[in-house]
């Protein structure tokens, strides 16, 4: 059994900052690529931020400069530091990880964490 459970979502003004959290547990043998989607209503999940490795980040070109992900592979968390945020930003965050079982890698999310960016 894996889960993913995600922290820090809320509400913040724009221009404000928040700091999503993932962590996942269970058993497993290792941990792939990590990241971050969003979804809001009526639109396909996107891609915000990912790291398939620990060296390499990937992110959307509409976070860019303002976002950054990062890893602690040793508790197995992985992180989402918004700044200068938008309205456009609201969404329901999810966290995702490409997870190493017996028989293979596959692919976990989180229960997603709302986050709501006042103008």
């Amino acid at each position: 059994q894996v889960q993913l459970v995600e922290f820090g979502g809320g509400l913040v003004q724009a221009g404000g900052s928040l700091k999503l959290a993932c962590a996942a547990s269970g058993s497993f043998f290792s941990i792939n690529a990590m990241g971050w989607y969003r979804q809001t209503p009526g639109n396909q999940r996107e891609l915000v931020a990912s790291m398939p490795t620990v060296s390499i980040t990937n992110y959307a070109d509409s976070v860019k400069g303002r976002f950054t992900i990062s890893r602690d592979n040793a508790k197995n968390m992985v992180y989402l530091q918004m700044n200068s945020l938008k309205p456009e930003d609201t969404a329901v965050y999810y966290c995702y990880a490409d997870i190493v079982r017996f028989g293979g890698s596959y692919d976990y999310w989180g229960q997603g964490t709302q986050v709501i960016v006042s103008s």
